[in-house]
């Protein structure tokens, strides 16, 4: 049997929560999508409430990860406790609440969810994440295993798509919140996309009202970053998994306007 595996790029601001409540369900719907993993830590610009979680969700997502910003609204901790389809990067310190890696029943399928963070110009406080796969690969038997891997170098991402390649069925990049054009099956069979892209307005950098981040640029003082309003896009991938192997068989990207 195939599945119908979502991923969707990191949701940004209100304009972008709102973009995905309105979308994501007749998207799945169309798609004949089966498990649904959104990253949502920019919900707030930097980190999400648990409102926001909770919001995500009730959208439809089966699964919420995060990454660098997991802790910019510190109230989320006690629900990174609370809510089994709430991950942060299995690599944080083993002092960090909440967890990184869970494993969740699809109609009597095991698909265990993986959620890293990079270390190449993001997060060196963090775990070696090539280690904390490894790790986490061991912790229970996993029909279907998915990686959310939030990163900001391309190699770094693609290093870890061979690292992996044949043991997990799919591995998606985020955090650039661009979308990039190499999706593919990989040789041993795991679907991967170095970034999804993003869940937020069109018309903005990175997520951040343009003006504000060409002042930035120019050197000028920009003041709190803000979401612009106006027209908003939902991308990401749809990654196609033999329920058998569980291996990718396909990949698409989405760009949902």
């Amino acid at each position: 049997m195939q599945l119908q595996i979502l991923a969707v790029g990191d949701v940004v601001a209100e304009g972008g929560l709102r973009h995905l409540e309105k979308n994501l369900r007749p998207l799945k719907k169309l798609k004949d999508i089966a498990f649904t993993v959104v990253n949502g830590e920019n919900a707030a610009g930097v980190g999400l409430t648990r409102e926001q979680a909770e919001r995500i969700y009730d959208a439809g997502a089966d699964v919420v990860t995060l990454g660098n910003h997991t802790f910019g609204k510190m109230q989320i901790a006690e629900a990174l406790d609370d809510l089994p389809w709430l991950l942060r990067p299995a690599n944080f310190t083993g002092r960090a609440p909440g967890r990184g890696c869970s494993i969740y029943d699809v109609n009597g399928l095991r698909v265990r969810v993986l959620n890293l963070i990079g270390r190449c110009d993001l997060s060196w406080g963090a775990d070696n994440p090539f280690a904390a796969a490894d790790k986490c690969l061991k912790e229970g038997q996993a029909d279907i295993t998915l990686v959310d891997f939030h990163a900001e170098a391309t190699s770094e991402k693609l290093a870890m798509g061979y690292y992996l390649d044949g043991r997990v069925s799919a591995l998606w990049g985020t955090h650039t919140h661009v979308p990039t054009a190499d999706e593919r099956v990989y040789p041993k069979g795991t679907g991967y996309l170095t970034d999804l892209g993003m869940t937020g307005p069109v018309e903005s950098v990175l997520g951040v009202e343009p003006r504000q981040s060409v002042e930035h640029f120019l050197g000028g003082l920009p003041g709190r970053y803000r979401s612009p309003e106006g027209p908003c896009k939902l991308q990401g991938a749809v990654f196609t998994v033999d329920s058998a192997t569980g291996l990718c068989t396909a990949v698409e990207r989405l760009d949902i306007r």
